[in-house]
């Protein structure tokens, strides 16, 4: 399963964020391309550490599930429209696509050096590296796929 550990898989990512245009229109939701990637930079802050978020009490009864759920294999993948914590929705009008794609290709490159073995995620909960590195791709993918990229 792809990761965004692997160096190639990093390079798909990237590719595809420089594929986004002020054009592209969302195939769900509500967010606009900008918005969408300054979301999905957030994200990769929060796996840094420079976001701190409480553990869900949803996510404690049902994170492992949803997590196993995602993983399960290549084609699994989240449900349009999940809902997103409040530190990481992005309502504010964005104008400047390019700056933000820039900080998420930024940040995507970083994961190069990410040394963490475990991470605590806000809603599955205790995720080894090799878990959260699949679900960092998916995330991604998913956005991107969003705005057809």
């Amino acid at each position: 399963m792809k990761s965004i550990f692997d160096p190639e898989t990093r390079q798909e990512i990237i590719r595809r964020i420089d594929s986004l245009t002020e054009n592209d229109n969302p195939q769900w939701g509500k967010m606009t391309v900008t918005q969408m990637v300054r979301h999905c930079a957030l994200c990769e802050e929060y796996y840094y550490g420079k976001i701190k978020i409480s553990r869900s009490f949803i996510g404690r009864i049902f994170g492992k599930q949803a997590i196993n759920s995602i993983l399960k294999d290549e084609d699994s993948t989240f449900k349009k429209n999940a809902p997103t914590p409040p530190a990481f929705r992005v309502t504010q009008p964005l104008h400047d696509l390019e700056s933000e794609k820039l900080k998420w290709k930024t940040q995507v490159e970083r994961y190069s050096t990410f040394d963490q073995e475990q991470f605590l995620h806000w809603f599955f909960g205790m995720l080894t590296k090799e878990q959260l590195g699949q679900f960092i791709y998916k995330h991604s993918d998913h956005h991107l796929k969003q705005f057809n990229a």
